[in-house]
């Protein structure tokens, strides 16, 4: 059956990745995509006036400002290519009579595997010595890392992503503990054991996040729960930003508590990802002194991209537009 109502979108936050496989995935479909480098946020939402639906990314504002905005610009169609709704205020959606859809999983693997990377290169300080080798320095003083095979891993949110990342772990010879509120008896099956909060923050040498971003995992990473952390424990996140307390993540630093911190994500992290500011002054001072730090490795919240999870979030993204734009049911729906 072809497609009868043309859906205009207005896509915010757009990279040239984005372009491209967001097109490729909407050809011969009713949806027509124009992209703005913007984030959107109350300043921007007016950009969005002549479209029919908005496509929004994680550091999008959804709140009810912009939600109210965006309906009386005659826009009632939310797209996220994203998994996480925490920027969206579905109450106030559901009220407008705003719907909105997402993209619920694309590729596990995708972060699963960038999790594994910041842990590899902060253990055997692969990035060291890269710059290293380019100078001439061959010296090995201060590249000591240690065998991942026989260290307890630990998961924090043993969903599709942190199980897909226990099986990798597994095949390094770890034995891996997870922490989730809903232990999963096929997770258990795998050989992976849900232990309490305080005891699974004791036992791991190593630690990745894989929770959502809810009132209840907010800042649960704090000076409280480092302090129930095994000594040298390796931190790694690659799921929410603010489920760090990052100034009590520094203090640890600071004091050797955490040996070595892996972030994909930040908390501040709309200020500062997905631009260039390599010509500018760095304003956020938590930011700059985590920077500092030998032993702490960012990248761009950049876990997700690889083509095949590319390929999945904008096939799925097109296919939500089309669904709710021709009035036909969607399973990824929210509100």
């Amino acid at each position: 059956m072809s497609d009868s109502r043309e859906c205009r979108v207005a896509v915010f936050s757009a990279q040239k990745y984005d372009r491209v496989f967001l097109t490729q995935a909407a050809t011969d479909s009713n949806v027509q995509f124009h992209f703005l480098e913007p984030r959107l946020e109350p300043d921007t939402v007016v950009l969005a006036q002549d479209a029919t639906a908005v496509c929004a990314f994680v550091n999008d504002r959804l709140d009810a400002e912009v939600l109210n905005a965006l309906k009386s610009s005659g826009i009632d169609l939310v797209a996220l290519r994203s998994a996480g709704f925490n920027n969206v205020d579905l109450e106030t959606a559901e009220k407008l009579g705003v719907r909105v859809a997402r993209v619920p999983a694309y590729s596990p693997s995708a972060v699963a595997e960038h999790a594994v990377a910041l842990i590899m290169t902060l253990n055997r300080k692969t990035h060291r010595a890269f710059n290293r080798v380019r100078e001439g320095n061959f010296l090995l003083d201060g590249l000591i890392g240690f065998d991942l095979n026989g260290r307890t891993v630990g998961i924090v949110g043993a969903g599709k992503i942190g199980r897909t990342f226990g099986r990798i772990m597994q095949g390094f010879g770890c034995t891996v503990v997870a922490f989730d509120p809903y232990p999963d008896p096929e997770v258990e099956e795998s050989g992976i054991e849900f232990l309490p909060w305080e005891a699974f923050l004791s036992r791991c040498d190593v630690i990745s996040l894989h929770c959502p971003l809810t009132p209840e995992t907010h800042d649960m990473i704090d000076a409280e729960a480092i302090a129930l952390m095994k000594p040298g424990v390796m931190l790694i996140n690659t799921s929410r930003g603010t489920i760090i307390d990052t100034a009590a993540v520094i203090d640890a630093l600071k004091s050797g508590h955490i040996s070595s911190l892996g972030l994909d994500v930040y908390e501040q992290e709309e200020n500062l990802f997905f631009k260039n500011l390599s010509d500018e002054v760095i304003q956020d001072d938590l930011f700059q002194r985590l920077l500092t730090f030998p032993n702490v490795l960012v990248t761009g919240h950049q876990g997700f991209l690889t083509r095949q999870a590319m390929e999945e979030i904008a096939r799925t993204t097109v296919e939500n537009l089309r669904c709710l734009s021709n009035d036909e049911p969607c399973m990824n729906r929210l509100v």
